[in-house]
């Protein structure tokens, strides 16, 4: 069976791609992943904020909160080119072992930052970059419209300073899905992520305090994108990139039915460990070969959306056969 593909123009082996987390931050799991099967893996995201963090925190040991002076660019200087040279390591020591796409990853919400980190990721030597946008609207002042706007900022600025291919990994966030999905796949970017996996919060009723809630996707999670990836498969001008829920290797080729290009997982290797992506691996080539099928391009995007009637009658109807009986 041939499972060749591409990913963000790539090509790989496997359209399984593990995507970014705490595994991809070791050196050792990247080669594990290699040999277990992995088409290609997104390093651990950069997150501005933990850089941020980090400059505060060294700099409360220096000197009061009012009174940094000139204390401040020295030491963000430094803690973040120590936190960014990490990084930067690794993707080094990833592209001299491993033979697959090694792709950066970075959450930023400042402007200059996306700017600064994308050409700084393309310097170290990745195969593409990864944006994880993960814009949650919860000022009440922040319209659609101001939404919109930065987004199409950052990647048309981004688009002219690196010539890497570059995916946008977003949220479900919008009430526009559809149509802000599409004008994303119009702005000269080779693919698009569906979805990050937000940390929800939690309340500790005892302590009343605030506290996370598990991190790790169900793989009930799966629904909400592979109805997204049916929809739009058809109507973007880019890949998607199918992530959240997929836990066995059924839902890989669900999403591939679906019509996206390539599956990312997560959570089913934290559950079953990295050597899970033989399992999938090996169930999604028993698959095509009990249906007959050689290649994945002969059965990518059968089961997607082909246009916007066929969208609002198959969930319409599906919903009545099921809570009307019809």
């Amino acid at each position: 069976m041939d499972t060749k593909t591409k990913y963000l123009g790539l090509e790989i082996e496997s359209p399984i791609v593990v995507g970014s987390c705490g595994l991809t931050s070791d050196i050792n799991n990247l080669v594990k992943m290699e040999q277990a099967g992995a088409g290609a893996v997104v390093i651990k995201s950069v997150f501005e904020e933990q850089i941020i963090y980090d400059i505060k925190r060294n700099l409360s040991m220096m000197a009061p909160t009012d009174n940094y002076g000139m204390s401040y660019e020295y030491v963000a200087s430094h803690v973040s080119d120590d936190s960014l040279g990490k990084h930067f390591e690794l993707i080094k020591e990833a592209k001299s072992r491993l033979h697959i796409p090694v792709v950066g990853s970075i959450n930023c919400y400042s402007f200059e930052n996306w700017m600064t980190y994308t050409q700084r990721f393309q310097e170290a030597g990745c195969d593409a970059l990864e944006l994880n946008m993960a814009i949650l609207p919860y000022e009440p002042s922040l319209s659609y419209e101001d939404v919109d706007r930065l987004f199409s900022n950052i990647i048309n600025t981004l688009r002219k300073s690196v010539n890497i291919p570059v995916s946008i990994k977003v949220s479900q966030n919008f009430t526009d899905m559809a149509n802000f999905m599409q004008r994303l796949s119009w702005m000269n970017i080779n693919g698009i992520t569906m979805f990050n996996k937000a940390l929800n919060i939690d309340i500790d009723i005892d302590k009343m305090e605030l506290t996370h809630a598990p991190s790790l996707s169900n793989p009930e999670d799966i629904y909400d994108t592979l109805r997204w990836v049916a929809i739009l498969s058809k109507k973007l001008r880019c890949d998607i990139s199918a992530s959240t829920g997929v836990h066995s290797a059924a839902d890989v080729v669900k999403m591939l039915l679906a019509g996206a290009g390539t599956v990312q997982v997560v959570s089913c290797l934290y559950k079953n460990g990295v050597d899970y992506l033989r399992t999938l691996n090996d169930g999604l080539r028993q698959w095509m070969e009990e249906k007959g099928f050689d290649s994945l391009s002969q059965f990518r995007g059968k089961m997607a959306v082909k246009s916007n009637d066929e969208a609002s009658m198959f969930f319409r109807t599906q919903f009545m056969k099921h809570f009307a009986q019809i």
